[in-house]
């Protein structure tokens, strides 16, 4: 699985324990650094390989879109920022997003989801690697492929990750998750519910049926589902 080695250039000590906390939720990102201006940032992605940087504007010594402008090969990069007045400047430098403080983790998520193969499937031939994910469990990352997962509860601020011979509780957000997972074989029916759709062997207008366990189709989700369910996408 693909990953990204991260650097965080933020001179706000709230917003950069915020940005890596978000981080360690995201399987794919792995954070290097974090830097409190530009300038030790800059001595460190000379001597370290950096895919992603996460550069606010307002720093001390050298502001962001400055030292921006004076890289001659930058890594991808994800703008953060108080003030919406450099947004254009920022997409003309090629930045791969631009999120406003205070920065919810479902706003980040669709930032780094936007990144090339970042959750994308493998290519479909014989020899493919099979997608994978790390989940928090207690101390441990547990590793989770994606064709095993039959659903996912939400149980409040955590998450039951359900396969046919384990379950998994982590800590993460329904809405967080169904992100993570958006380009993949899954489905949300339920405020409470994401499902595998390959892993359906039943439904009603009223629930799917998976391993033999019945999960309710909420009704505000009852039209697109069953929509999709028998068009077969």
């Amino acid at each position: 699985m693909l990953k990204y080695s991260c650097l965080i250039v933020e001179d706000e000590p709230l917003s950069a324990e915020i940005l890596t906390d978000y981080m360690r939720q995201v399987p794919f990102l792995e954070l290097r650094s974090v830097c409190a201006d530009a300038i030790y940032a800059m001595e460190l992605l000379q001597n370290e390989k950096i895919d992603l940087l996460f550069l606010d504007i307002h720093l001390p010594k050298l502001k962001g879109m400055e030292f921006l402008e004076s890289l001659r090969n930058p890594p991808r990069v994800i703008i953060i920022s108080a003030y919406k007045d450099y947004a254009l400047q920022a997409f003309e430098l090629n930045v791969v997003d631009y999120l406003l403080k205070p920065i919810r983790f479902s706003r980040f998520l669709k930032a780094v989801n936007k990144l090339e193969q970042s959750v994308a499937l493998p290519p479909a031939t014989d020899t493919r690697e099979r997608t994978y994910f790390f989940f928090s469990v207690g101390k441990k990352k547990v590793k989770v492929f994606l064709d095993e997962i039959l659903y996912i509860e939400s149980l409040r601020e955590y998450v039951r990750i359900t396969t046919r011979d384990k379950n998994i509780l982590t800590k993460f957000q329904l809405s967080a998750i169904e992100e993570l997972l958006s380009r993949n074989n899954f489905i949300r029916i339920h405020r409470s519910f994401i499902v595998a759709k390959d892993k359906i062997n039943a439904f009603t207008a009223t629930d799917v049926e998976i391993n033999n366990k019945q999960i309710p189709i909420g009704r505000s989700y009852k039209e697109l589902v069953i929509g999709l369910l028998e068009r077969g996408v």
